[in-house]
């Protein structure tokens, strides 16, 4: 009878520990989950600034073409990447040409002067500071989860239920190589 009753409390635990390791995994995906639409909804909130931005800029700057088809192109692929690599690569060109947005800006005093112009790119920076909010709970989401699917024992649980690894949401090539490099400083 004993050995039935320790057979038993064996099975309880076993049971539980399946119990307690599933559910904390679904947590930790819906989190996941969660972090990435944050993201979405602060990427597609500052795509809807650019075009204002753009013609605030452009009844300034006729004569910059140019930079004005690079940064319409980059928003339209941003809006049209599909999963983490493709977004944070799309993101990654975006940032570059609406660098060269404010680049044509600051040629122009009467445009920095312009209270549109102002008011937009406050806005603009205020998206960019909850973007990276977003991209960091985004990516402390995707550790934890990626820590629990590979680590053991709750690696045996992962495996039955099929739960894969996340991608983080990372700089591209060039803005990682971009990092290393130390910060010239010029007074």
């Amino acid at each position: 009878m004993i050995a039935l009753w320790i057979i038993i409390g064996i099975v309880v635990i076993v049971a539980l520990f399946f119990w307690a390791t599933y559910n904390g995994l679904i947590t930790l995906r819906v989190r996941v989950d969660e972090a990435w639409s944050d993201i979405t909804v602060q990427l597609k909130r500052r795509l809807d600034l650019i075009p204002n931005l753009v013609e605030t800029v452009k009844g300034y700057a006729k004569h910059e073409k140019t930079v004005f088809e690079d940064v319409t192109a980059a928003r339209a692929n941003a809006l049209n990447a599909q999963g983490v690599k493709a977004t944070a690569d799309a993101e990654n060109q975006f940032e570059g040409a609406l660098k060269s947005l404010f680049a044509v800006a600051e040629a122009y005093p009467d445009l920095k002067a312009s209270q549109n112009f102002t008011d937009l790119q406050q806005q603009l920076v205020d998206t960019e500071d909850k973007i990276q909010a977003s991209r960091r709970f985004y990516n402390g989401g995707v550790r934890d989860l990626n820590t629990r699917i590979q680590t053991f024992p709750s690696n045996v649980v992962a495996g039955m239920f099929g739960f894969k690894i996340r991608e983080f949401f990372q700089l591209g090539e060039d803005e990682e190589k971009a990092a290393e490099q130390p910060v010239d400083v010029k007074f």
